[in-house]
């Protein structure tokens, strides 16, 4: 078969005609409902079309390497703590938010992918490397994008439970420490979700893509079971550090 004849939907000025149409209604309801995301979601239709454009002529160059696999790696951990400091920060980040929202978004996903290449488990390529932690690298961001901001806003709404708390001799940490995780653990609950509901509710795309590829259905499900649960590792790590932080008040 051809690879247009194997993919999940047919290529060609059809799936343009949609794509278009659902990136409309997206901006549409949007500005109906008035949720003041129109035209942040204007902004990342055009800048996944460009992004993946991006991608799609890059990667094709860094993956025949691993070390410019994993230069290419740290730019997407780099835009991945930006983005993260601009949804917790609620505007244009400092590096230094960027530098330390890093930690939470990278290390976790740096860690795990170095220790998977360490054991063999695995490969030292950039076609094994590249994809796996962009995905890390994609759970880690939205944890602590969410992470941040929820426990931001519940030590403003909190105020005087941490007032409180320190009137009785609590260190600032300690008085803001439980009120941050308690609300940053919120995160958690999508990725906790989607695992549970795996093949009931939800088909992931890494297991579709390999049996689309022609992998074994049992090789598809083993490598979709890894993926998940690294997620969930890496997604708990990244919201216990976030949580830490902002109890800190360092974002």
């Amino acid at each position: 078969m051809s690879s247009t004849q194997d993919s999940m939907v047919a290529i060609g000025p059809g799936l343009a005609v949609a794509v278009i149409v659902l990136a409309f209604a997206a901006v549409a309801v949007n500005r109906l409902a008035r949720t003041g995301h129109a035209t942040d979601a204007a902004v990342a239709v055009a800048r996944a079309v460009v992004q993946l454009a991006a991608l799609a002529a890059v990667i094709a160059v860094v993956i025949q390497n691993v070390w410019a696999s994993a230069a290419f790696v740290g730019v997407m951990s780099v835009a991945a703590a930006w983005t993260s400091g601009s949804r917790v920060a609620r505007r244009r980040p400092q590096w230094r938010v960027v530098a330390l929202l890093w930690l939470p978004v990278a290390a976790p996903t740096v860690l795990v992918v170095a220790v998977l290449v360490a054991v063999g488990v695995l490969p030292a390529a950039g076609l094994a490397i590249i994809p796996t932690a962009g995905i890390l690298l994609g759970g880690a961001m939205n944890t602590t994008s969410l992470a941040g901001r929820r426990a931001l806003e519940e030590l403003a709404a909190r105020r005087g439970e941490v007032e409180a708390a320190l009137s009785l001799g609590f260190l600032p940490r300690e008085a803001r420490s439980e009120i941050c995780t308690e609300a940053g653990a919120t995160a958690l609950l999508p990725g906790i979700d989607q695992t549970r509901s795996v093949g009931l509710v939800t088909i992931p795309g890494a297991f579709v893509g390999m049996v689309l590829g022609g992998a074994p259905v049992s090789h598809a499900a083993i490598m979709q079971l890894f993926v998940m649960v690294a997620l969930l590792a890496v997604s708990a790590i990244a919201m216990a550090v976030t949580a830490e932080m902002a109890a800190r008040q360092l974002v």
